[in-house]
């Protein structure tokens, strides 16, 4: 496509790169910091992250709209005015804190609240941030200049903020010093704009740029243009939720996936050397086949029927395997979808309108995995047909194109679409597990539950994701014994062995199947906190643990921290910590002010014992330097699963006020019981490292 040359004075575009660089660096810096700052209040979940993520891909799109009105229907000084009071406004609202007007409580849906806390916290400078790329973009092209590498600059600008966020920025400041930097330099990209502003008032508008730009593009152009943007939105939101909730929430999980859609970004309209056309369409095919069959239960058949990929399906069903594979699928599908709108992107005179399409896609793939997908599905779903629609677009990429000199490539746009049928087919068939009978299923904003039986209906199970969070046998003779993480020789089985006769009072932080009700003994209280309401009502239909478990017990919604901060002190005989948020208990559980929390609501004598299970963390280091800070005397409990006794291997950290606890026979009798390892590693409300403890 003919444009206009950028021509002029490099010296001309620097101001402009710079403002656009700094807006781009800070839109995509406050989303780990603000996803991190509300985390907390509600529950840890993956869902925060992909609300997150929804709200500032709809503000993202009110920017483009923003810019694409006010360019088509402001002078230039009309745009300038208007611009400066927006600045002004949003400087008002700093720096970046949390209101408790939307502070959560009980057990209600917290997605409205999730999003006006999020408007008040960020909605204003965020809008305004999300308005500079293509409202100064508009004023480059006004000049005559070819404004579309700005666009990767941008693109570069924010993976940059992404990747320097957690390697950077987490480990070494404290969120409230966060917050006050990223208002900092806030303020100084107003003062870049302003000047931008000034400067380009006095220049004078190129004729040129109208005479060469090409025809209107065809409303057909334009919905492809949404297509190609919407599924790799869809694609990056549903691979972030299954490895946020498989893994743990944290913002590394976020960041990853997000940072190879922008280098996509990057790398497509920086130039046109880097998207390979061939290359790519021909890999993509392959990646798009792999991560759905390893979507199945059963994806480690390969270990059994086809020796020689059995070490490869056992790595790609590993921890690193499912990371590398799903990241690098999902780079390839943006790679194919945004390399197709670069080869694709208009006249600089359109670029406002093409930015807003860009932004409609994005916004349209966010809202179809955070609010229809939870309401249209009870699994997830959207992953599988996300890589169906990958498929999908790679197919019309192609058969858009067709025409007497690429008729070559029909074939393979007949196999890609052939391809995205069977995908999307396939989707609907990966409930179907050949080792469990599935009894129910339920999903909501906390993520998916299910129960499951085994095929000689002997064993029963809840899941969350695809992460156990309780089982019971359905023989009645061994039905009321605590299995999975909760057996007689666990941590907390030994813990309350130990305790006082009845009457106990026992606080348990998470509910599940309800399993620890089975230690429960007349006279006995048991309060259960539990933050998703799906749970209670799976946990009495389908277990027998609180319906039949001899102590009283109660069940209180929200979120355990919230909810222990608001009650007086409980006088608990024993807390157990067992709240999962996936793979991992949320990091709001475990600071150095929860830590206080808890000890507030022990009875003298009495017992924390935290959960501290982890396939990819190593824990006992943070709640080492709790029991330092607090004095406490503490013991590592460690056991093995044991298939025929449905125990599962766990580790459980008890925490007493003396050490004369700890040489009760139960303790004493067992190999399992360790000092805890002297390592430690403080975290508190606005300062905690994942990195360190990645195992």
């Amino acid at each position: 496509m003919d444009t206009p040359s950028e021509g002029g004075a490099e010296g001309s575009l620097r101001l402009p790169a710079v403002t656009i660089f700094l807006s781009a660096f800070l839109l995509f810096q406050v989303q780990p910091v603000v996803g991190k700052l509300v985390l907390p209040w509600f529950g840890g979940s993956a869902g925060v992250w992909t609300t997150c993520l929804l709200f500032f891909q709809s503000l993202l799109l009110l920017g483009y709209l923003y810019s694409h009105l006010v360019v088509r229907h402001l002078s230039h000084l009309g745009q300038i005015r208007l611009h400066g009071g927006l600045l002004l406004a949003a400087l008002l609202t700093l720096p970046l804190r949390l209101h408790a007007l939307f502070q959560p409580s009980g057990g209600g849906e917290p997605l409205g609240r999730l999003l006006g806390l999020l408007t008040l916290t960020v909605g204003l400078p965020y809008l305004v941030l999300s308005t500079t790329g293509p409202l100064v973009q508009a004023w480059v092209a006004r000049q005559g200049r070819v404004p579309y590498r700005l666009f990767a600059l941008s693109n570069l600008a924010s993976m940059l903020a992404l990747v320097s966020y957690p390697l950077l920025v987490e480990p070494f400041l404290p969120l409230k010093t966060q917050s006050w930097l990223w208002s900092a330099g806030f303020v100084t990209f107003c003062g870049l704009v302003f000047t931008l502003a000034r400067r380009n008032a006095h220049e004078v508008r190129n004729p040129a740029v109208e005479e060469a730009a090409s025809g209107t593009p065809m409303p057909s152009q334009k919905l492809l243009w949404i297509a190609f943007a919407a599924v790799p939105s869809m694609l990056l939101m549903a691979v972030t939720t299954h490895l946020s909730t498989n893994v743990a929430p944290i913002p590394f999980l976020w960041v990853l996936p997000l940072g190879l859609y922008l280098l996509s970004f990057i790398l497509c309209f920086e130039g046109t050397r880097w998207y390979q056309r061939g290359l790519y369409l021909g890999l993509l095919p392959v990646f798009l086949v792999l991560m759905s069959m390893s979507l199945r239960p059963d994806f480690r058949w390969l270990d059994y029927r086809f020796e020689t990929l059995s070490l490869i399906a056992h790595w790609l069903g590993s921890v690193r395997g499912q990371v590398l594979l799903f990241n690098a699928g999902l780079f390839l599908a943006c790679m194919v979808a945004h390399g197709e709108l670069a080869r694709r992107r208009p006249h600089p005179r359109f670029l406002t309108g093409f930015y807003l399409r860009l932004s409609l896609g994005g916004a349209l793939g966010g809202i179809f995995v955070a609010f229809l997908a939870p309401r249209m599905f009870t699994t997830y779903l959207e992953l599988p047909l996300g890589l169906a629609a990958a498929g999908a677009v790679a197919a019309l990429s192609l058969g858009w194109d067709l025409g007497p000199r690429q008729r070559g490539d029909r074939p393979i746009a007949v196999l890609l679409g052939t391809l995205a049928l069977a995908l999307g087919i396939h989707a609907f068939r990966l409930d179907r597990d050949a080792d469990k009978i599935t009894l129910a299923r339920g999903r909501n904003f906390y993520g998916t539950l299910a129960v499951f039986d085994n095929p000689e209906h002997t064993w029963r199970s809840l899941a969350h994701g695809t992460i156990t969070h309780g089982g019971q046998f359905l023989d009645p003779v061994k039905a009321q014994r605590p299995a999975t993480y909760y057996s007689l020789d666990s941590g907390v089985g030994l813990a309350l062995a130990s305790l006082k006769e009845p009457p106990r009072k026992l606080g348990l932080v998470g509910l599940g199947a309800g399993s620890l009700a089975a230690y429960g003994r007349p006279g006995d209280r048991i309060r259960f906190y539990e933050i998703n309401p799906l749970v209670e009502p799976f946990a009495r239909k389908y277990f027998t643990y609180l319906g039949q478990g001899k102590a009283a017990t109660e069940v209180v919604l929200g979120d355990a921290r919230l909810t222990l901060e608001a009650e007086p002190p409980q006088g608990y005989d024993l807390l157990a910590i067992d709240a999962f948020s996936g793979d991992a208990i949320p990091v709001h559980l475990l600071t150095r002010e929860a830590f206080a929390l808890y000890f507030r609501h022990l009875a003298p004598g009495g017992i924390l014992a935290v959960h501290v299970s982890n396939r990819y963390l190593d824990l006992k280091p943070v709640v080492r330097a709790s029991v330092d800070a607090f004095g406490r005397r503490a013991r590592v409990v460690d056991t093995e699963s044991d298939q025929e006794e449905g125990t599962f291997g766990s580790t459980w950290v008890l925490m007493s006020e003396e050490d004369s606890f700890f040489t009760l026979p139960a303790f004493l009798d067992s190999e399992d019981v360790k000092p805890l390892p002297a390592k430690a590693l403080v975290w508190r409300d606005d300062f905690s490292n994942l990195f360190r403890v990645l195992k």
